[in-house]
């Protein structure tokens, strides 16, 4: 058979295609059509020929067709893509098409048009060419990897992600996109995984990082699965950068650990705030008793010698007003004392004696005497643990709690209400603890006190237990009430917080250690006699005041008495006096030397020396814990006549 001339060969070839084969110019307009695009398309060359090559285009692909005829002009050639055709019923197939420049003078000339050669997808082609789709679409970067490592499927979000080519990953040991450090791990997980290969989802703790093309690294999430195809078995491995995710943790944590960090600085500084007024209240309280001594004794010398002139015959009514103003003074002293007491607890400057206790009796003991206090239209309600733990604590600082609590709730419900008192055991753990400062871990029992009154706006609760700080009308309140209950609690080891809302009411619950201690069997003393026996006793004390009224008061009552102003005073007045001293009184806090140890001091000058201290301010000095010391003794400031006198015998009789 004779050879066809070349043109003739491409037309047979056209001709016989199973493809649909269209040439069109590059203004878009058909020049050829052969038998297969008839029967693709459903198009008669007569109908198409000299038309539109977009009526085989659906309208939103248009602007896509005219970008590939702009690339044939340039003379590229556009290799297998897939994409739709529209047929002459309006139905629409998916092809696979391959454009290629048609040039003039069999080739040699300049571009002319385009030669189309298109063909049906298969439903496997079809197949394919979703799954590649999908491929494409996922968010997530998608490697195919073969049991080997080697990289055999590559989608676009992993060249982005990674920074690479597809064909530059496609071949790879998967171990170029893993960091240097974990490259070992890796290759072990991976071959653990292809001999057990159960798919593991995203979230389920796979967590590795990747490495960019650029060498940078960035923290990683991935699922794993596998696909068995015709040339084996492929590991899908979807990676999912978490970057983001872990700088807003992060950056939540830093917020979170700021916010904490800003609580747990306003506590402290309530702390530091509380603890400096605590100490300024100790050291006003020391000088006020100094003086409230003095007056407390002289307005009694006083009252004593206008008893005994208005008991002259026809003296009562000319001494009657005096005795009234005498009156007055002492009074006013001994609520000047109470105050003094009370800033002395809120400061943890009193000291206390603390003993083995049952909350539940000692709200029993003085149930009485807060129904009196809260007045008629208020309701006293108990609910009392039955089992409660024991703590250790001053059954007389407790009560002081009890009751102050009590008028403070009893001004908020002035129109009536109720108030109860409930008690409780908690177990704090170390991790509850860590959270809130103050607290500590171990065994607690719980006094809570709550009342349906006004209730307390957060402003006045940062506040409340700061002494003198007070919502009532001038005149009307101390405010030391809160501040008291803040010193007595948090000196017992315990922690003491507030609850309240405007119109609800308010709770103020006290946390005490709980103890293992078992009660002390009560003390049956001597009764002390106040007839003196004539004793030399040494008054050491720098305030003179103080110092002259606690001498007048033992030389009245029969006692030698010699006084000096300091330590070193002391010890040279015993060092150069040979008469025998009984009973050293001396003050605690003195400037040069404090009380201890001129005690000390004088007891190796004079053994068998008997000492009792007195102080309206003797913490830390005889104190551990706001607990005198074994064997100490102490007269608190201010003092009456009859309490030092009884204090001085107790002293001298004991162990005779």
């Amino acid at each position: 058979m004779p050879s066809l001339p070349e043109p003739d060969l491409l037309a047979s070839i056209v001709l016989s295609s199973h493809d649909a084969i269209v040439s069109c110019s590059l203004g878009g307009i058909v020049t050829s059509w052969n038998p297969a695009a008839a029967r693709l398309y459903g198009y008669h060359a007569k109908d198409v020929l000299g038309q539109d090559a977009l009526l085989l285009v659906p309208p939103e692909l248009a602007a896509a067709e005219q970008d590939v005829l702009a690339r044939i002009g340039r003379g590229e050639r556009v290799h297998q893509y897939q994409t739709d055709r529209l047929c002459r019923d309006g139905s629409r197939i998916r092809v696979a098409v391959t454009v290629s420049p048609v040039a003039a003078a069999s080739g040699a000339g300049p571009i002319i048009g385009a030669a189309t050669v298109a063909h049906p997808l298969s439903e496997p082609e079809r197949a394919e060419c979703r799954f590649r789709g999908l491929l494409e679409a996922a968010p997530d970067a998608i490697l195919g990897i073969e049991p080997s490592g080697r990289i055999a499927l590559v989608n676009a979000q992993a060249e982005r992600l990674f920074g690479y080519k597809r064909d530059e990953l496609v071949g790879q040991l998967v171990d170029i996109l893993v960091p240097h450090a974990i490259r070992d791990a890796h290759a072990g997980h991976r071959i653990r995984y292809v001999a057990d290969p159960s798919p593991r989802p995203m979230g389920a703790g796979m967590h590795l990082s990747g490495r960019r093309r650029d060498g940078t690294e960035f923290p990683a999430e991935i699922s794993l699965s596998t696909l068995h195809t015709e040339d084996g078995m492929l590991v899908s491995a979807a990676v999912r950068d978490i970057t983001d995710r872990i700088e807003a943790r992060t950056e939540r944590e830093r917020l979170r650990a700021q916010a904490e960090r800003e609580r747990l600085e306003v506590r402290l500084h309530q702390s530091q705030r509380l603890e400096s007024l605590g100490q300024l209240a100790g050291g006003v309280a020391h000088d006020f008793n100094n003086l409230l001594g003095v007056i407390l004794n002289y307005a009694t010398f006083v009252q004593e010698d206008v008893t005994a002139a208005a008991a002259e015959p026809g003296a009562e009514a000319r001494w009657a007003a005096t005795r009234k103003d005498v009156e007055q003074i002492h009074r006013a002293a001994e609520r000047a004392t109470d105050l003094t007491h009370q800033l002395l607890a809120f400061g943890r400057r009193e000291v206390v004696r603390p003993q083995v206790l049952n909350l539940n009796d000692v709200i029993l003991d003085v149930q009485d005497l807060l129904r009196r206090t809260l007045g008629e239209h208020v309701e006293l309600e108990t609910e009392l643990h039955p089992e409660v733990w024991k703590v250790l604590a001053d059954p007389g600082q407790i009560e002081q709690v009890l009751v102050n609590l009590a008028v403070n709730a009893r001004d908020a419900m002035a129109a009536g209400g109720r108030l109860t008192i409930d008690t409780g055991n908690m177990l704090i753990d170390p991790e509850y603890a860590v959270q809130r400062p103050g607290i500590k871990a171990g065994s607690h029992v719980r006094l809570r006190v709550s009342d349906t009154g006004t209730g307390m706006p957060r402003e006045v609760i940062e506040r409340a237990f700061e002494p003198f700080y007070t919502t009532k009308p001038k005149g009307e309140g101390a405010g030391l009430g809160l501040a008291t209950v803040y010193g007595i609690i948090t000196q017992a080891d315990g922690h003491v917080q507030i609850y309240s809302e405007p119109g609800v009411g308010t709770t103020i619950t006290a946390l005490l250690p709980a103890t293992e201690e078992t009660p002390a069997e009560p003390e049956q003393g001597p009764a002390y006699c106040q007839v003196p026996g004539g004793e030399t006793v040494l008054v050491v004390e720098d305030e003179e005041a103080m110092r002259e009224v606690t001498r007048r008061i033992l030389t009245r009552n029969g006692y030698q008495v010699l006084t000096a102003p300091g330590g070193a005073e002391a010890i040279a007045l015993v060092e150069s006096n040979p008469v025998e001293i009984h009973l050293l009184i001396s003050d605690v806090i003195m400037p040069r030397m404090l009380g201890k140890e001129v005690a000390d001091r004088l007891g190796r000058l004079r053994s068998g020396l008997r000492v009792l201290f007195m102080s309206g301010y003797a913490h830390p000095v005889l104190t551990s814990q706001g607990t005198l010391d074994p064997g100490v003794t102490l007269i608190e400031k201010p003092f009456s006549e009859t309490i030092l006198l009884e204090k001085v015998r107790e002293v001298l009789d004991a162990d005779r």
